[in-house]
């Protein structure tokens, strides 16, 4: 596919196709400007023929927009497969949320884009295209971009999807796409422990956001079926050597369910084990997902364990929920046509 290729292989591309060099350069700036390939007007159609089979085939089923201007688009791609992305609007500009699978197999109890296991994994072009999706819709050109930010917090785990994954950030990174620097970008993982250290030893720069949701490896198990590979003690061994090797804070992300994880105890005994550690832990009230049973902590609550733990000398505060009525919230994210049901 197109976008899965950088600006190098694109001209190695095109010049396979029998074609000058300079039409690589035309080719990527429409790719990345999202464009429909017929709407190309500086590209002769015997050439556009020669590239239709690899140019991204895509569909937007569903465009939604929240109450507080949270957009959602459910995009369908060639085979049928459908994903779910978030363009979150803040006062220092647009960020991103992208799926990296369709769907998910961690099976987290309290998460909506595991409900129909793994289907696939993305591409990178394919993940690329979320993000020039809403770029091209907010109306942007490939230099002057509006997204200022990423996160890699959609359906599916990304360091399930390394090698996709780890291509996307190169591409989005790239002086001759869009550039938007790797300290802008928030990887979520739910703790595979082996690609933390991959990550680091790669020389990647991104912001690693840990979905910890439990500070004891008993609770966690309840919850994750992922801490029963990896145990929280050797997750934060990973991520001092990520530290050690980026000088980047690592956040913590702790979905708050009432009366599981949301605790006194199982607060001090987080604050125990992050004590020390450049971190912050990003508090989430748990969105509400019908299929799940279970509830979320309300705000009050949250904002006070937030404080208890910056007693505790733990950065914390409590993340704003956004996009709830279009289930395009943290957690509600699926591989279907979605929206508030």
């Amino acid at each position: 596919m197109i976008l899965d290729m950088s600006f190098a292989e694109m001209e190695e591309y095109v010049l396979s196709l029998g074609e000058p060099k300079f039409r690589a350069k035309q080719l990527f700036e429409a790719a990345y400007l999202f464009k429909d390939l017929e709407k190309i007007s500086n590209l002769p159609q015997n050439f556009k023929e020669k590239v239709k089979k690899d140019y991204l085939f895509y569909e937007i089923v569903a465009h939604l927009r929240s109450k507080d201007e949270t957009e959602k688009v459910a995009i369908k791609f060639a085979d049928g497969s459908i994903v779910e992305s978030v363009l979150l609007k803040y006062k220092y500009g647009y960020t991103v949320c992208v799926s990296t699978q369709v769907g998910c197999r961690m099976g987290c109890k309290f998460c909506a884009s595991t409900l129909n296991g793994l289907k696939r994994n993305l591409s990178a072009g394919e993940i690329l295209a979320q993000v020039l999706f809403f770029n091209s819709s907010l109306g942007a050109t490939l230099k002057q971009r509006k997204i200022t930010n990423i996160v890699l917090m959609g359906c599916g785990e990304p360091l399930d999807n390394y090698e996709n994954v780890t291509k996307f950030l190169r591409l989005v990174s790239a002086p001759e796409g869009i550039n938007i620097s790797q300290r802008n970008i928030s990887l979520s993982t739910c703790g595979i422990v082996p690609n933390i250290y991959k990550l680091a030893d790669d020389g990647f720069s991104v912001t690693l956001t840990i979905s910890l949701h439990a500070p004891n490896d008993e609770l966690r198990k309840t919850i994750m079926p992922i801490a029963n590979a990896y145990k929280i003690e050797e997750i934060l061994k990973a991520c001092d050597y990520y530290f050690e090797k980026t000088g980047r804070r690592i956040c913590f992300e702790y979905s708050l369910i009432d009366g599981v994880n949301d605790g006194q105890e199982q607060i001090k005994e987080l604050a125990t084990i992050l004590k020390g550690k450049t971190c912050h832990v990003n508090l989430i009230p748990l969105n509400s997902v019908k299929e799940k049973k279970l509830i979320g902590t309300n705000r009050k609550k949250a904002y006070k364990i937030a404080g208890d733990l910056e007693k505790l000398g733990i950065s914390a505060t409590v993340r704003r929920t956004m996009g709830e009525d279009i289930e395009g919230a943290c957690g509600q994210l699926r591989n279907r046509v979605g929206g508030a049901k």
